[in-house]
């Protein structure tokens, strides 16, 4: 009877797992999300000198170009400091610590966005669907991907911590950067949203970030549940005796 119910329990934590793990990043419905998020990003010109700060131990100018405000919800993401991006430790860039592809304001309003799958590469965001009236009600200047910079650990935690289907808030400087140590690097930063392809993507100096509305609903917290029972489990299986019938 004892091993019948480790044996539901693996199995029952199992299905939890995948369940949670397939509905963590189903996005939102438009109607949960929070008012701010249909509105467009602020921008406004500024003339701030180019300031250096040093991350890593390589030191980077900054040269601000625009006061940079936006409310999105993120569709897509990427770690630019993790394992798998082999491209900013190249070039020496640890300024940059996340990327964020967000939409807002017609998409928000449309709820267009449940139609489509996003993913993220290294640089980039990436939209499709197979619904021609979904494609025809997304707004390609409503969606942007912002390559996220800061030499602010506790910004930096805070950005590490979202998630697909998070709403969020963050404010700074969409900003050119560059730095010298071994060779010339340089990033500039998109000033408009209504380009596309290379170069179109935002990049902001971070001055603050903020999770306004977690996403996922209660499957994040399934999820760690499951892996909770599923320890729980194999210890049950482990130290339950097992009797061989002769």
């Amino acid at each position: 009877m004892v091993h019948v119910f480790v044996r539901l329990l693996l199995c029952g934590s199992l299905i939890l797992f995948a369940v949670s793990l397939w509905q963590k990043d189903v996005l939102p419905d438009a109607s949960t999300l929070q008012t701010e998020l249909l509105d467009e990003p602020q921008q406004h010109p500024v003339t701030r000198a180019a300031f250096q700060t040093t991350v890593n131990n390589v030191t980077y100018s900054i040269q601000p170009l625009y006061r940079y405000d936006l409310y999105g919800l993120v569709v897509s993401l990427h770690d630019a400091q993790g394992v798998v991006d082999t491209v900013h430790a190249k070039w020496k860039d640890s300024l940059n610590v996340a990327d964020l592809c967000v939409v807002w304001g017609d998409n928000v309003r449309s709820g267009a966005y449940r139609d489509i799958r996003f993913s993220s590469a290294q640089y980039q965001c990436f939209w499709q669907t197979d619904s021609s009236q979904a494609a025809g009600r997304f707004a390609t200047n409503a969606i942007s991907n912002n390559h996220l910079l800061t030499d602010n650990v506790s910004i930096a935690k805070n950005i590490h911590q979202a998630r697909i289907g998070d709403q969020i808030h963050f404010r700074g400087y969409l900003a050119e950067y560059s730095h010298n140590d071994g060779f010339a690097f340089k990033r500039g930063t998109s000033t408009t949203r209504t380009d596309d392809g290379d170069g179109a993507c935002e990049t902001v100096y971070v001055e603050e970030f903020e999770i306004l509305r977690r996403g996922g609903g209660p499957w994040r917290t399934l999820l760690w549940t499951a892996v909770g029972l599923f320890v729980v489990g194999l210890i049950a299986w482990v130290r339950v005796p097992v009797r061989f019938k002769h």
